[in-house]
């Protein structure tokens, strides 16, 4: 049986966003059995292009039953069935969260319209739910409307069945054959860290993803390198730890390279995190930058990384221009001269000894300071696995200690001390500082406690 949906929201993401209406579709494989929809009062407003978009104003909201009130139905007529939506995670997401927000943990076995439809009759011009209705002369009068959407769905599934009855089996074609169905349906959608073994047991991969379920399967059906291929077709085992923090994540799975080298990480030699900013001081007293390649013998500390070089190079140029630093000392503008910025007035001239390094350095220190720690010791609480339980990472005397998890809202005295006792020792190597200051940098809400 399946679960056919269709929401509508206030917004495209599901972590700021809230479900102003719902249509669920009881399908047995043949037609629908059994409706549900309503509109529900997302408890926020609702932004005018979305009105414009939807047709669902504050208005008709306004008296319309809140989520927990519709959420036992919702349990009911999912329950054990699979369920289906055109680019389901968006909706799948949607509802997740907002049982989230009730301490229910929601799970479905989940199908992708638009994926079963590229597999399925391939060589579209578009896979949108819209496109594909026009191709295929389904008629919808009610577009952008949960039920209007919904039973389109439904009659775009129909035509996908009448090729293939078996869906399910269908959307995990292309995997690795040593794995079983069911190992893949057991892992977990949540933050973490995932570990690929081969037949020896052996850790050949290590990555982490803020869903591991969704990223092993993007693995799992890469064809697109020699690599690729060679790597899934060697999985036997799928190990995985949910963190619940992005950053233990980050933290975890650094260590964890560290620790085991396994293959498919050394060949890769690193996606993320391969270029790091460094600074140093020149013979002339100028704080200079510079953007370079992370490597094993390099022994300096960057002050952050970057996925790439080209991504590292943009921060720099838009910083150089917000704190009106010099391209040739951050490494930007090769000259033995003044930099192209001074002859058109936007640098005050450190490349040429015009600036006194107080005065240049004294900007300089702002891009510094984003990246160094305010204090040297100090705790970072960060989500936890589960609601009842926050992430803490020690930094003693400037050093990393390492992380653990704890009670939620712990209160007393001596809460400090039993924060410090959950934290495990690890390693520190020359990722996890900037790992942690590029953190603590984008997420300016965490919660730091002075030590």
């Amino acid at each position: 049986m399946y679960a056919i949906i269709d929401i509508e929201t206030t917004g495209t993401s599901y972590k700021n966003g809230k479900i102003t209406e719902i249509a669920i579709l009881i399908h047995d494989g043949t037609g629908i059995v059994e409706e549900f929809t309503t509109l529900i009062n997302p408890e926020q407003k609702i932004p005018y292009r979305i009105q414009q978009l939807t047709g669902i104003n504050n208005r008709m909201v306004e008296d319309a039953p809140k989520f927990y009130e519709v959420a036992k139905k919702i349990v009911e007529m999912t329950d054990d069935r699979i369920f289906v939506a055109h680019s389901v995670n968006f909706d799948y997401n949607f509802i997740r969260q907002e049982f989230k927000y009730l301490g229910y943990d929601f799970r479905c076995e989940k199908l992708c319209t638009v994926k079963l439809s590229r597999k399925l009759i391939p060589y579209r011009r578009s896979y949108s739910l819209g496109k594909l209705c026009e191709e295929l002369s389904i008629t919808n009068p009610q577009r952008h409307r949960a039920l209007g959407d919904a039973v389109a769905t439904a009659k775009l599934f129909e035509m996908l069945l009448a090729i293939d009855p078996n869906p399910t089996e269908i959307s995990l074609q292309g995997l690795n054959s040593n794995l079983t169905p069911q190992t893949i349906k057991n892992l977990p959608e949540e933050t973490g860290v995932y570990y690929f073994l081969d037949g020896d047991k052996n850790i050949i991969y290590i990555g982490k993803s803020l869903n591991i379920k969704s990223r092993v399967m993007t693995h799992l059906t890469n064809c697109t390198t020699k690599r690729a291929l060679e790597m899934k077709n060697k999985v036997t085992e799928i190990d995985y730890e949910v963190t619940g923090s992005e950053l233990i994540a980050l933290l975890l799975e650094s260590h964890e390279i560290s620790k085991h080298l396994p293959l498919y990480n050394r060949a890769q030699r690193r996606t993320m995190f391969n270029h790091g900013l460094f600074y140093w001081m020149d013979d002339d007293g100028y704080i200079r930058f510079r953007i370079s390649k992370l490597n094993d013998e390099e022994n300096d500390t960057p002050l952050t990384t970057y996925n790439s070089q080209v991504a590292a190079k943009n921060f720099l140029f838009a910083i150089t221009e917000e704190l009106q630093l010099c391209q040739k000392l951050c490494g930007l503008y090769s000259t033995k001269n003044s930099c192209f910025q001074y002859k058109i007035k936007e640098c005050h001239g450190a490349c040429i000894g015009e600036e006194s390094p107080d005065d240049y350095n004294a900007r300089a220190q702002k891009l510094v300071k984003r990246y160094l720690y305010k204090n040297e010791s100090f705790l970072v609480l960060d989500k936890g696995r589960s609601d009842e339980e926050c992430s803490v990472v020690q930094i003693e005397n400037g050093r990393y200690r390492g992380f653990g998890f704890a009670e939620k809202d712990i209160n007393g005295f001596d809460a400090i001390s039993i924060l410090c006792d959950c934290v495990k020792p690890h390693t520190e190597n020359k990722y996890v500082h900037s790992i942690i200051r590029g953190y603590i940098s984008r997420h300016p809400s965490l919660k730091i406690i002075k030590l």
